[in-house]
């Protein structure tokens, strides 16, 4: 295994419809792959991996800890994610980590002038996950309430009065044209998608996401990692909040 402070991550994070991998070095980033929107992630996913370590030079025998998102997102992505990574930790006896997806989306979007991230991401059938977060002076995304999931409308009575809020994630961008047109008749000022280290006086903007997430998933693995926060493949477990569309149809 590598020296404690150095070790080779792999990232992979399918909660999101396109998903992405990352392998990094400690807090380096050394290769990533974003996948295809259109495609299951059963299709691309094994690809991702092998051409990232392909890309560094290393072998999956050479990874020291394995990151996934564990939800809300996709059900079928968190399934194949949660899958892959609970098969390469136990085949190979190596620790996991497991990042909530929402955590890791509001991490993408921080900077020191985020004083409040609302973290979004498809929940299918109309609604959005999301979940609000401050961040924290080291620029950590710290939880004020727990994920849920809403439809647009909702969500956006629950949050006209917070100002100034950065939206984030690809619920957010998926919206963006209705998050205005509340903003504008509720008199809030709207900058629209925007970098976030480039924003105006706005009282709500979309932050543009500049890396796949799975480099923000790294980062986050990193840091975990140097706390000592740990596990092995039986102890990762899926953050739904709510039943798929299968077990909602049976019920």
């Amino acid at each position: 295994m590598a020296a404690y402070n150095t070790p080779l991550i792999l990232s992979i994070e399918t909660a999101t419809l396109e998903g992405s991998v990352a392998l990094s070095m400690g807090e380096k980033v050394i290769a990533a792959a974003l996948g295809e929107r259109d495609a299951s992630h059963s299709e691309y996913l094994l690809q991702q991996v092998d051409s990232s370590l392909r890309e560094a030079g290393k072998t999956l025998g050479e990874v020291d800890l394995f990151a996934v998102t564990l939800g809300p997102g996709s059900f079928t992505g968190l399934r194949i994610g949660l899958a892959t990574v609970k098969s390469f930790s136990a085949t190979l006896s190596r620790p996991c980590v497991g990042i909530p997806s929402l955590e890791a989306v509001a991490y993408d979007a921080a900077t020191p002038s985020s004083l409040k991230i609302l973290a979004a991401l498809p929940a299918g059938r109309g609604e959005l996950f999301s979940q609000l977060f401050s961040i924290s002076a080291e620029g950590l995304p710290q939880p004020l309430e727990e994920a849920t999931h809403l439809s647009p409308q909702r969500l956006l009575e629950k949050v006209k009065n917070l100002k100034p809020l950065v939206w984030a994630g690809d619920g957010a961008r998926a919206f963006s044209r209705m998050i205005e047109e509340f903003a504008l008749r509720e008199g809030v000022k709207f900058a629209g998608e925007a970098e976030i280290s480039g924003r105006s006086s706005a009282d709500w903007v979309i932050a543009s996401q500049v890396d796949p997430l799975a480099v923000s998933l790294a980062s986050l693995a990193w840091r975990r990692y140097l706390q000592g926060k740990i596990c092995y493949a039986a102890e990762l477990k899926a953050i739904y909040v709510r039943p798929s569309d299968a077990e909602i149809k049976r019920a």
